[in-house]
């Protein structure tokens, strides 16, 4: 053991990867510093873990899908990977098809190693600068995760982003929730307070046209289940960005997910204007996942709380621009409880 944790593995480009584990409020986590991945978290009195992970490091970054990390520089989709800012026009790496901009690219935040500033019983802060130029974006910027266990089972997840020349940024957690331990998540129920969805175009990046949830299969105003189907009969398979707010606000309650097997709940508060629910359904059964057990579509659901995707190419979403002497904080909280 170290400063930094026990050593966990080592990446492709020959870097240590250390893990720590921390405990409080009943639960317990383990979080390494490749991706700032949560790779572990356990709740007192349910056996199973919480999320989709992988029991060994060298699974990572050949087999995940995002499992725990924290994509950035800018989390979700930008069209075209394209964009302008202050009149200077961007292309990014185009690592989706060959045609749009995913999580920061081939070589995000999200498949980086972090460094592990401090640990404490409870908590562990860890922190990573993305270069000028990295994935298309300019400036250096640097982003710090801190995840913080707290009294009634409350997992603190708060992202810090500063830069020294106006750039985009935009973190979220891309955990994978499995509140029961079954092989999918189509036995949840679930509820997200937003009147609203974006649209999608066939690359998955917004339109900008806001949908109305009202009358649809997309209404998750009410605890109901996840698995449901459209007009036409078919299982609708959520990967879209509910709007919760015009722009962040102070931290509010915006979700709810229980699984009736298990009885364990999380709810997520956030300051958040956005939340990408996605159920898994592209997940690709690969190496056996934490455990040892296989996981298959729909293994697990996703609520990435965010400012929305594609923000800075439609007038009137939510600001995703970062200036120096700004300090971006989205700050979310998980709580899980058990009846």
């Amino acid at each position: 053991m170290t400063t930094q944790g026990e050593i966990f593995g080592t990446t492709p480009k020959g870097e240590t990867v250390y893990r720590v584990k921390i405990s409080g409020g009943g639960l317990t986590a383990h979080v390494m510093t490749w991706g700032a991945v949560i790779q572990d978290l356990r709740l007192e009195g349910h056996e199973a873990p919480l999320v989709l992970g992988f029991d060994n490091f060298d699974d990572y970054p050949l087999h995940s899908s995002y499992f725990g990390a924290t994509p950035g520089r800018v989390a979700n989709r930008i069209g075209k990977g394209q964009f302008t800012l202050d009149g200077k026009a961007y292309q990014l790496d185009l690592n989706q098809q060959g045609v749009t901009h995913l999580h920061g690219g081939r070589d995000g935040l999200g498949k980086t190693n972090w460094t592990i500033v401090a640990h404490a019983e409870n908590k562990v802060i860890l922190q990573v600068t993305d270069p000028d130029g990295r994935g298309g974006y300019p400036g250096n910027c640097t982003v710090t995760a801190t995840y913080e266990l707290k009294d009634d089972g409350v997992l603190s997840v708060i992202y810090e982003t500063v830069t020294d020349a106006p750039t985009l940024a935009n973190l979220c957690q891309h955990t994978y929730f499995n509140l029961d331990g079954r092989d999918t998540i189509l036995g949840h129920d679930i509820m997200i307070a937003a009147d609203q969805y974006l649209e999608l175009d066939e690359q998955q990046v917004p339109t900008g046209v806001l949908v109305p949830v009202e009358g649809t299969a997309m209404d998750l105003r009410a605890l109901g289940p996840v698995a449901r189907t459209d007009a036409t009969g078919a299982q609708v398979d959520f990967d879209h960005n509910y709007c919760l707010s015009p722009e962040r606000v102070e931290k509010r309650s915006v979700a709810l997910v229980r699984s009736v097997n298990s009885g364990v709940s999380l709810e997520v508060r956030t300051t958040e204007p956005g939340v990408q629910l996605y159920c898994a359904f592209k997940l690709v059964p690969s190496v056996p996942g934490l455990s040892g057990k296989p996981y298959q579509p729909y293994a697990g659901l996703c609520l990435e709380t965010q400012i929305w995707p594609d923000a800075i190419n439609h007038e009137g979403f939510p600001n995703a621009v970062l200036r120096p002497g700004e300090v971006l904080r989205q700050e979310t909280d998980y709580v899980f409880s058990k009846s």
